[in-house]
């Protein structure tokens, strides 16, 4: 007869439960409960692959519900070690359905603002990852990790052992932040929820100017200047301005952009997340991934700071194709949309709406080797049927120098 804990009287399934709890001395596959990590209370969540696969049935759905929702009483941040393989088949579609209760309760705390940081252990597949682990704010994943929706036994036999199916392959393709190996894994994860929940609620401080303090004298020699292969870039200023940061890697929706750095740092005793372009022109996935930080950061309280440098936003048909335009409304919207201070320095090139979209209105500087326009003045010229030779003359016209951008209340102040 069907019983609570054999719903489909599935054949042999008490007599596997017994053996498992043998093996680990556990009664599910998942173990929950408070622990001190570095010096932050958590809620640790933790499967065991042991216990049947560390598969999720109705017991173990309870448990998960009931870790997450007293994580959110009490405002303690989630860490899962997940190693599973997913629903357990022998409860059919009542352990699937524990999926729901699962992203329901980490919809929940996000909104409430609890941090949660997984690890993708080997295995991580299945239901697990696709609702407890992939909706974490930061996700590490294990060295040599299997991390796949689709188990090994489930795929075709030709990508049985694709490279995608795999720690560094999701790395690779933006859904992992960090691969991690045993020895790096504890620092990893107490640096983390520090920064998590390091968050004070006050602007981040403007950044010093690391270039030149000398104002350029047209609009030309600001354009020059901001392209100078030798003037300071972001990641100078991110060095510069942290004691020490960590990045977030990709957008979640498969893609990387590495002229764009987000992540957290330390200054002065409290969290700054930021934004960063590093001078070449914006990928949809760099706009995704910042907007994928600054979500995160006002969620949880952190300001953020953004790094302005690039002559745009890509143009070329993998960008359009890969939805440049909504990649870029999506960091306009959470720029909007946010409650903590957002605060800007454009540190060189500022090429039109794919700089502006980074920028905090009201709170916006600029160095004095850089510049901000609706347009850079090669392109003016194209549009207005001009000679290259006279994009000289509407550097002028555009008003792009730190001192107009000033004059005109576009900037608040030159760093």
């Amino acid at each position: 007869m069907p019983s609570a804990s054999d719903p489909l009287s599935w054949p042999g399934y008490e007599e596997a439960r017994v053996r498992a709890r043998a093996a680990t001395g556990a009664e599910e596959s998942v173990t929950y409960g408070q622990v001190l990590i570095g010096d932050i209370d958590v809620m640790l969540v933790e499967f065991d692959f042991r216990f049947l696969g560390g598969s999720v049935g109705t017991a173990t759905g309870d448990r998960l519900v009931h870790a997450l929702s007293t994580a959110r009483t009490h405002g303690l941040p989630v860490v899962s070690l997940l190693a599973t393989g997913g629903s357990r088949m022998q409860e059919g579609m009542l352990s699937l359905l524990q999926l729901q209760r699962v992203a329901r309760e980490c919809h929940l705390n996000r909104e409430s603002g609890i941090p949660h940081v997984t690890v993708l252990r080997n295995p991580t597949t299945g239901g697990v990852w696709a609702s407890l682990g992939a909706s974490a704010d930061v996700i590490l994943a294990a060295d040599g990790a299997q991390v796949a929706f689709g188990g090994r036994r489930v795929r075709a036999a030709q990508d049985a052992d694709h490279p995608a199916f795999t720690a560094t392959g999701q790395f690779a393709a933006g859904q992992v932040d960090e691969v991690v190996t045993p020895e790096s894994l504890p620092d990893a994860l107490s640096t983390w929820l520090e920064l998590l929940t390091g968050g004070v609620d006050e602007p981040a401080e403007v950044p010093k100017a690391l270039g030149s303090t000398e104002l350029p004298a047209t609009g030309w020699e600001a354009v020059s200047r901001a392209r100078d292969p030798r003037r300071p870039r972001a990641t100078a200023y991110l060095d510069a301005y942290f004691d020490s940061y960590r990045l977030i890697t990709g957008d979640r929706t498969g893609g990387v952009d590495p002229g764009t750095l987000c992540g957290i740092g330390w200054r002065g005793g409290r969290s700054v997340a930021f934004a960063a372009q590093t001078g070449t022109a914006t990928e949809p996935p760099g706009y995704r991934t910042a907007c994928r930080l600054i979500t995160m950061a006002d969620r949880l309280g952190i300001p953020v700071l953004t790094l302005i440098d690039t002559p745009g936003a890509a143009n070329d048909p993998a960008s359009e194709s890969a939805g440049l335009a909504a990649a870029i409304s999506s960091v306009f919207t959470a720029v909007a949309a946010t409650r903590i201070p957002v605060t800007t320095l454009v540190i060189g090139e500022g090429g039109s709406g794919g700089a502006l979209a980074l920028a905090g209105a009201g709170r916006t500087w600029i160095t004095p080797d850089a510049y901000f326009s609706v347009i850079a003045p090669e392109l003016a010229a194209a549009i207005l049927k001009r000679g290259q030779g006279e994009a000289v003359e509407l550097a002028d016209h555009l008003h792009l120098r730190p001192q107009d951008l000033l004059d005109l209340g576009v900037v608040d102040g030159i760093a």
